[in-house]
């Protein structure tokens, strides 16, 4: 077996003729140039794009396969250089089962397929050009649709407070809105790990994956998780996230949770910590508080630990979250190392002192390691490390 950097969740913010897709990610997040820089500046080997239902994203992906720069996989997936493609699509669910909104992935091994999907999704949302858009059907027709056409399906961020499956969407259990037997994976979230989420009984079965969701070029691999696989195929990672014939996840990679936006229980304005039980902040008065992941996972918790053969969930802080190592001197150690993931993995230390000064030389260890000082993120506000 081989193993692969990936990272599942990356949006497109704009078309190449310039139209939004998701609203509130970078124009710079066009499809060529997210797989151009997901390549050559992050060193991933596979990335899921979501929004390629919009048609003009996938026009712009036919595009590149008549022009020979991009190639279809016979066992699925996009392949440009040693760069493999997921087609996906981020949608949301509101039906009468659940109790808010619910962002759910999907994954699809061709062009063709997606267009399929695309065509359908058509008739059942208001913006077909648009990302995370609320489809009018249950979550169960989505994951049958999603399974006719051979797709893999996964809960998004299951545990942010907004739009989300346990963080509003249903009261205990995920079988209040969805299928259990027609989820692929559970995709963790930012202010989680897995340590965390195996609190939960019913999410032992299922393989956790940890992706950036991305919504700039700079955020993508900021989670992200390395999978044994024979090639870097649709075919592959259908059978890694079920651990068939070898094939698996080996480690995942992701934020400390308390750098996660939503990891503690904080007013909605001011950021001030609150009680689970609090209904006004005793800071600045605000009537809203928002509960954070931490604190929704123990009103959830079934169980005391999860399964034995869990990957290793390593803690591990992106370069630019480094205080001291801005854009241009990341630039600098890309351009000398070959890729992000080379930083975070393989250059040694004395290499790491011969780009940059030697504290953030000592800053970038630690923060491969896991071993720096962290304050906690609630609220929408991500937390931070220092020295």
């Amino acid at each position: 077996m081989n193993r692969y950097y990936v990272d599942l969740h990356i949006h497109i913010g704009r078309t190449w003729t310039g139209k939004p897709v998701k609203i509130t990610g970078a124009k710079s997040l066009t499809f060529t140039n997210i797989i151009e820089h997901a390549r050559h500046e992050k060193g991933l080997n596979m990335v899921g794009i979501i929004d390629s239902h919009s048609p003009e994203v996938i026009l712009e992906m036919e595009s590149l396969i008549q022009s020979g720069d991009v190639v279809e996989h016979p066992d699925g997936g996009l392949v440009f250089g040693d760069l493999t493609v997921i087609p996906g699509s981020e949608l949301e669910i509101y039906d009468e089962q659940s109790n808010g909104p619910i962002h759910l992935l999907m994954f699809f091994s061709s062009l063709s397929i997606m267009r399929e999907f695309s065509s359908w999704l058509s008739g059942h949302l208001k913006n077909i050009q648009l990302s995370s858009q609320r489809i009018y059907a249950t979550g169960l027709v989505l994951q049958k649709k999603v399974k006719e056409l051979g797709g893999i399906f996964i809960p998004a961020h299951v545990f942010t407070p907004f739009k989300s499956l346990y963080g509003k969407g249903v009261n205990q259990s995920l079988t209040e809105v969805l299928d259990p037997e027609l989820i692929d994976a559970i995709e963790l979230g930012l202010s989680s790990d897995t340590t965390m989420a195996d609190q939960i009984k019913e999410l032992h079965d299922y393989t956790f994956v940890t992706n950036s969701d991305a919504h700039s070029l700079a955020k993508i691999a900021r989670e992200y998780q390395v999978i044994a696989m024979k090639e870097p195929t649709f075919l592959e990672l259908q059978k890694a996230l079920k651990k068939e014939d070898g094939r698996k996840i080996i480690a995942n990679y992701g934020l400390d949770p308390l750098l996660g936006k939503y990891h503690k229980t904080v007013c909605a304005e001011c950021h001030h910590p609150a009680a689970e039980e609090d209904q006004i902040c005793t800071q600045c008065g605000n009537k809203k508080i928002v509960k954070g992941v931490a604190d929704r996972i123990l009103e959830l918790k079934t169980a005391e630990q999860g399964p034995e053969d869990r990957p290793p969930y390593i803690h591990q802080v992106p370069l630019e979250f480094i205080p001291g190592l801005g854009p241009r001197l990341l630039e600098k150690l890309v351009d000398h190392f070959g890729s992000e993931m080379a930083i975070l993995h393989d250059v040694p230390y004395e290499g790491l002192k011969e780009v940059v000064p030697e504290r953030i030389a000592d800053l970038i260890l630690k923060a491969r390691a896991g071993k720096v000082n962290l304050a906690a993120g609630g609220g929408g506000k991500y937390g931070k490390i220092s020295d």
